[in-house]
């Protein structure tokens, strides 16, 4: 058995073979069972064959499972192929999005180092970073996600991490990560990029130059809010220490989440494809209706950065927030009124959600804290799922009638 499942053993006959295909069958290793879906493995530890067997295994001298916080054929199988779909060396998962960027700092900053953040980035994020790893005396900075001029005049001798969401949070903004990798890797630092809203489907952040790449998977890579969980990914030599911090900290996938997850990334092109040509054309009726101040969507011409995310991305992303007037007492009349789409601030779900971001996802942050982060009191958020078209702009319709 531990043959057929060596660590970080792809299957050699899907060299050179198209994302779809990857989605599909990567990391897949069958069982002397012939089993056709990927094998569930709920086991907490595993037996060793001899004494020395067991030495041999928790030394790291040999390849096979030693115990599930840190190696479980079922979550193997999930990193296996997150990492060829986002054409990393080797990818760690975790037991959700937060703890994928916990990780991530834990792993490459000590103390007395200095980390640069997007300002732009996921309130939770923010209050990670301000309410605890300052607190172990960790730097943080927070510079304007799309300024290059300011993220190269914000390095100070310590910088040791750059860490951006690009697509933000909800207002779509983006960075040019290819242009913002050159910059980091000039002063010595690394480049960790937030895809959860593009997934590799859209935006391959290591392609363009990044060191990691990290994803909250309770989002689309499940696609349908069944389960949580988070995954780092970059090259073998990085993501050591990340299997490292995992192995001492514990901040685990759960087998059964990494089974969910598997079969998530079997629909994950063709869900985003839907998900993007739903998510413009809301995005094109809402920018046309009274009552909306204002759109966020990278699809949009009018976006400040439409070319860029046309060029870095495949597609334009399944979020569209906007600004309606009246402020939190509109945004709160609107939302109340809609009766198909979810109150609810997850995302990536084949049910379209609507959130008050001021009020649920960056509720915990100060008000200067969301005005530089741009969350107004009048912001709404819908992350677009897979209902008809028509049957949305006729829920939105209702929220616009409340205004």
């Amino acid at each position: 058995m531990t043959q057929e499942w060596d660590a970080g053993r792809l299957n050699s006959d899907l060299d050179g073979v198209g994302f779809d295909t990857l989605a599909v069958r990567a990391g897949q290793h069958r069982t002397p069972e012939g089993e056709h879906s990927e094998a569930l493995f709920p086991t907490s530890s595993y037996v060793f064959r001899t004494a020395g067997d067991a030495a041999a295994r928790f030394a790291g001298e040999v390849p096979g499972n030693v115990y599930s916080r840190y190696t479980n054929p079922t979550v193997r199988a999930f990193e296996e192929r997150i990492a060829a779909m986002e054409g990393a060396e080797q990818a760690v998962a975790t037991a959700s999005g937060m703890s994928a960027i916990l990780s991530i700092v834990m792993s490459f900053c000590s103390a007395g180092d200095h980390v640069l953040v997007s300002r732009s980035v996921f309130g939770s994020t923010i209050s990670l970073f301000e309410k605890y790893l300052k607190r172990f005396g960790v730097q943080v900075d927070y510079v304007p996600l799309a300024d290059l001029q300011a993220w190269a005049g914000a390095f100070k001798p310590n910088t040791k991490l750059l860490f951006v969401e690009s697509p933000s949070n909800p207002l779509a903004e983006l960075v040019d990560i290819a242009a913002l990798a050159k910059i980091a890797h000039e002063h010595g630092a690394l480049l960790a990029v937030d895809n959860c809203f593009c997934t590799p489907a859209l935006q391959q952040p290591l392609k363009l130059g990044a060191d990691i790449v990290m994803h909250s998977a309770t989002k689309f890579i499940d696609g349908q809010g069944r389960a949580m969980g988070g995954v780092v990914a970059g090259s073998t030599k990085l993501m050591t220490d990340v299997v490292g911090f995992l192995r001492t900290a514990g901040p685990t996938l759960s087998p059964f989440n990494a089974w969910i997850f598997l079969k998530g990334l079997e629909t994950l092109r063709i869900r985003m494809q839907a998900h993007c040509s739903s998510a413009l054309q809301l995005a094109q009726w809402l920018e046309q209706q009274d009552g909306i101040e204002h759109v966020y969507y990278a699809g949009l011409a009018s976006h400040p950065q439409h070319e860029l995310a046309a060029r870095q991305q495949s597609a334009f992303g399944a979020v569209v927030s906007f600004e309606v007037k009246g402020g939190k007492e509109g945004a709160w009349r609107f939302i109340d009124a809609t009766r198909v789409i979810s109150i609810t601030t997850n995302l990536g779900d084949t049910k379209t959600t609507i959130a008050h971001p001021a009020t649920t996802s960056h509720g915990r942050l100060s008000p200067q804290e969301r005005e530089s982060a741009g969350i107004r009191d009048n912001l709404i958020r819908v992350a677009v799922g897979l209902e008809d078209v028509a049957d949305l702009k006729a829920d939105l319709s209702r929220g616009l009638q409340a205004l």
